[in-house]
């Protein structure tokens, strides 16, 4: 049977129709699939134009950058090198978003100076302190902290002092450091018992802690732990209850998960796996935790590659680190670890970690909340893959991220910094 209108048969002409129907269906899919593949790549390339890279104080052969913010006050330390043994450690106060000159806290020439375990700074109402890891003796591994101290008002920094109270040539450093009252809490990684005995025994790194004033004495020092992770970073806050320290703890059977220690009425409690990864590993990763208390809630960050299969965690607790949440999962797979963390508001935090591929290393940065919903993560910087690239980091003050890192290129390195607004990693 014909169509009337062009002789077509009534079949011919419905197989038509369905053709017709089909390619039309396909060609409004694939402008919805190109609408949708445009708009992505415009929201990521409005985030990335977010980021402003700043004039860095720093010079060139410069490394090792920390920066710290307490309330409206950010500060960035790092280390110069003059030549192949004498240092520099400086700093630069941030005002009105952008880093002010630098100026020197200390120079030296017998100091242990490494990639992982770098002098950082600290402020408490216009108190500044500071530390360097100064060499004990001809041997490798064998260095004190010695803290460098400018209380408000004075117009030098005193430098030199120390410390730990034993005068063992053994491996001190991993400092953290926090506003207490109106003092500093440090924390750090003690070999005092790794000294060798007569029958050559040697005993484990420990985990120790006090409070120090702002003239530099060291009081209420106590020992935390009596067998950690001999390198990996330590990390500290005040709670409502008081100071808690996160640490890379190790057990008998070389198991060498995350651990807290809190001060509660006073009392420090006894050390506690944040988390059961179970990672057995008979050497030091060297890679801690890093944590962030806003009040009673702490949200942490860390490194695993239990089950051989690296991942950056984050967990979550209020109630100022007796419980904590499941973790949630940040990224695998390529993570190198590295991590940094802090509070954005009362339900989101900000985490940074460090990924490696073809050689290179790429600082990531993403904003996870409460409920472990996630942002679409960014690349802050490309980096060296080596070690020479250290541990960036990241502060926010006022809803602005400030970043630093090392870049290292024609084998100079220089710290370079960057900005972004906070709001830039809002969850879709």
């Amino acid at each position: 049977m014909e169509h009337p209108r062009n002789g077509r048969t009534v079949n011919q002409y419905k197989l038509m129709q369905k053709v017709v129907y089909r390619l039309s269906l396909v060609l409004f899919l694939l402008c919805v699939g190109c609408k949708k593949q445009q708009e992505r790549p415009q929201k990521k390339e409005v985030a990335q134009l977010d980021l402003q890279e700043m004039k860095s104080p720093a010079k060139a052969m410069s490394s090792l950058p920390h920066i710290v913010s307490n309330k409206d006050l950010t500060l960035l330390s790092w280390v110069e090198a003059v030549n192949d043994s004498v240092f520099t450690v400086k700093y630069a106060q941030l005002q009105d978003g952008e880093w002010q000159g630098a100026q020197t806290i200390i120079m030296g020439s017998d100091w242990f100076v490494n990639w992982a375990d770098y002098p950082i700074i600290a402020e408490n109402n216009g108190h500044l302190w500071s530390h360097v890891l100064k060499k004990s003796s001809k041997g490798t591994y064998s260095y004190d902290i010695q803290m460098n101290v400018k209380p408000r008002n004075a117009q030098e920094w005193t430098t030199g002092l120390a410390l730990h109270t034993d005068a063992t040539p053994t491996e001190h450093g991993f400092v953290s450091v926090t506003p207490y009252k109106d003092a500093f809490f440090v924390n750090w990684l003690d070999g005092r018992n790794t000294m060798q005995n007569e029958v050559g025994e040697r005993g484990a790194m420990t985990l120790r802690a006090g409070v120090v004033s702002v003239a530099g004495k060291l009081v209420q020092e106590q020992e935390l732990d009596a067998s950690t992770c001999d390198c990996c970073q330590t990390t500290s806050a005040i709670t409502d209850n008081g100071p808690v320290v996160l640490y890379r703890d190790r057990t008998e059977d070389e198991v060498r998960d995350i651990s807290i220690v809190r001060q509660v009425q006073g009392q420090w409690t006894a050390p506690k796996t944040i988390h059961a990864d179970n990672w057995v590993i008979k050497g030091c990763p060297v890679n801690g935790p890093k944590v962030s208390a806003m009040g009673n809630n702490l949200v942490a960050a860390w490194f695993t590659a239990a089950q051989e299969t690296p991942r950056v965690q984050v967990i979550f607790s209020d109630d100022g680190g007796e419980h904590f949440s499941d973790p949630v999962l940040i990224a695998d797979e390529h993570v190198m670890g590295r991590v940094d963390v802090l509070w954005a508001d009362e339900e989101t935090a900000v985490v940074s970690w460090m990924e490696s591929e073809a050689g290179k290393a790429f600082f990531k940065v993403m904003q996870v909340d409460r409920n472990g919903t996630l942002s679409t993560p960014w690349t802050i910087a490309v980096m060296e893959g080596s070690r020479k690239s250290g541990f960036p980091q990241m502060e926010i003050e006022e809803g602005t991220l400030y970043f630093a890192w090392t870049d290292y290129t024609d084998d100079t390195s220089k710290v370079r910094t960057a900005k972004m607004l906070v709001t830039a990693l809002a969850t879709e």
